[in-house]
This record gives C-alpha cells, sequence and structure tokens, in this order.
C-alpha cells in the first residue's frame, strides 16, 4: 500500500514547501480539498491545473484525488429532491470529476456530511432515491475522465445520510456503476458496532480509499485506537492503494502530525 496526506494538513504553507516536507517524511501522494485551491473551481484555469499538477509531480509525488468535495460550496446538495438543485449538484460534481482528472488524480472522496444529510422533511427513501441518481447522473463523466468515487460513510454525530458501511454499500449497489465504490475512514469506523476489521475485510472488493486517523481527531497512533490489526486487515485484503492521514485537530503543529502519522503507520505493520 501507499501512503498519502491531505492538503489541508499544511494550512497556509507554500506549497512547495508543503510538498517537499511531506515526501521527506515518506508520503507519496497528495490528496486535495479543492476549497484549498480557490474559491470557485470554475475559474481554476488550466494553466493552475497544469502549475499545481507539476508541483507535486516536481516533488516526487502524485496526486490521489479530491475529497470534501462539497465543502464551504452553496447551493449543492446530493439529496435534495429539488430539481433545480439536483441539476447545479450533477453539473458541480461533473465540474469536480474533470478537476481531480486534470490533477492527474483518480478518485475523489464524498463525505461533505452538511451537503448531503437528509433535508429537513424528507423520507430517507427519497434523500436515497435522490442521492441515487445524482451518482448515476455523473457516472459517465466519471467513465470519461478515468476518475472514480468513493462514498465515505460517517459516524451519526457528523450527520443522519451513510452512516455505516452497509450503508454506503447499498446505496453503491443501486448505483451499479463501476466507477462508484467505498471510503473507509478509521474515526468513522470507530463509532459502527462492528471490529474495524471485520468492515475492512466485509468491504474489501468495493474499497477505493482509506483514511487513517483517530476519534480523537488526530493522526493514525495519536490516540488510543490500535493501528496494528487495521494494517493487519488491510495487508489480509490486499489493498494496495493509499492510506492517507486525515486529520481536524492542528494543535500539535503540522510538522509533529506529518512525522508522528507516519512513523506510527510503518510502526503498526511490525
Amino acid at each position: 500500500m501507499k501512503y498519502g496526506i491531505c492538503n489541508e494538513t499544511f494550512g497556509d504553507w507554500d506549497l512547495n514547501r508543503a510538498l517537499q516536507f511531506a515526501a521527506e517524511a515518506g508520503y507519496q501522494g497528495w490528496e486535495v480539498a479543492p476549497f484549498m485551491l480557490t474559491d470557485d473551481i470554475r475559474s481554476y484555469g488550466d494553466a493552475q491545473r497544469r502549475a499545481y499538477r507539476d508541483a507535486v509531480h516536481a516533488a516526487g509525488m502524485e496526486v490521489i484525488g479530491l475529497h470534501w468535495l462539497l465543502a464551504k460550496t452553496e447551493g449543492f446538495h446530493l439529496t435534495s429532491t429539488d430539481p433545480r438543485i439536483h441539476l447545479e449538484t450533477v453539473e458541480y460534481f461533473r465540474d469536480l470529476i474533470r478537476l481531480c482528472a486534470d490533477l492527474d488524480g483518480e478518485v475523489m472522496v464524498l463525505g461533505s456530511p452538511q451537503q448531503r444529510n437528509v433535508p429537513e422533511g424528507e423520507s430517507m427513501v427519497d434523500a436515497t432515491a435522490a442521492a441515487t441518481v445524482v451518482l448515476q447522473d455523473i457516472s459517465p463523466t466519471l467513465e470519461e475522465c478515468g476518475v472514480k468515487i468513493a462514498l465515505e460513510p460517517l459516524g451519526p454525530q457528523e450527520g443522519n445520510f451513510l452512516n455505516t458501511a452497509a450503508e454506503a454499500r447499498e446505496l453503491i449497489e443501486l448505483v451499479g456503476s463501476d466507477h462508484v465504490g467505498l471510503h473507509l475512514d478509521v474515526k468513522a469506523m470507530s463509532s459502527e458496532a462492528d471490529p474495524i476489521p471485520d468492515i475492512i475485510h466485509d468491504n474489501a472488493d468495493v474499497m477505493l480509499h482509506f483514511h487513517a486517523n483517530d476519534p480523537n481527531l488526530l493522526g493514525p497512533g495519536m490516540g488510543d485506537v490500535d493501528f496494528r490489526p487495521i494494517f493487519q486487515a488491510l495487508m489480509d485484503a490486499k489493498y494496495d492503494r493509499y492510506v492517507s492521514v486525515e486529520v481536524f485537530d492542528y494543535s500539535p503543529g503540522v510538522e509533529r502530525i506529518v512525522r508522528e502519522s507516519m512513523d506510527n503507520m510503518r510502526a503498526a505493520q511490525n
């Protein structure tokens, strides 16, 4: 498997400095939150995309893809039954897919709980149907661009839609596209009843991407979760894609988070 890190980890660091530091720490992949690039991806031009991609490559890394797809946006919602919102959301996803491809990314992690929660007054059945149609509508663009979208289950503390891997898998099956799969996140899986290694084993066939973190919002090994059985489960599943560090508490400092997360992941496999 390969190691990646999310670009928002580095906050306002200069891009080249951040890439160099990540590469020297042992990371091979760079995961991009679009809001770290621009306030409006539709105005983020071809030259800017090439320059960003080339900077990542020059550091000896590759762009994994995108995450936080709908974060810090307005007017888009995965589960809305409003026809106008549906169309605008589909078009925005298509723009994101093209951005991902332009950066040479291959996977887009669909978390963004605020933009997928079941709207007030709407049933779960209708919300699921709406999400299914959005994902079916963007599947041709995913195929055309060689990009896949990975549905991210998030615990009930985050929202009310796709709280478990099983629920995400049901939606994947409803969509019925080879370009729609599953993303697993350690912090999120910690809220499930089943042990994390079991969730990995049960869903290895549809897993496209993996986030390593802890329920305390820090990096892997920086909390109470034992990552040894988690990495063993990934190895048993012959998972050969990226394990990407995603943290939410930056108080220990960027340098410590980046280095300690990598050290802990390597130690968990010994």
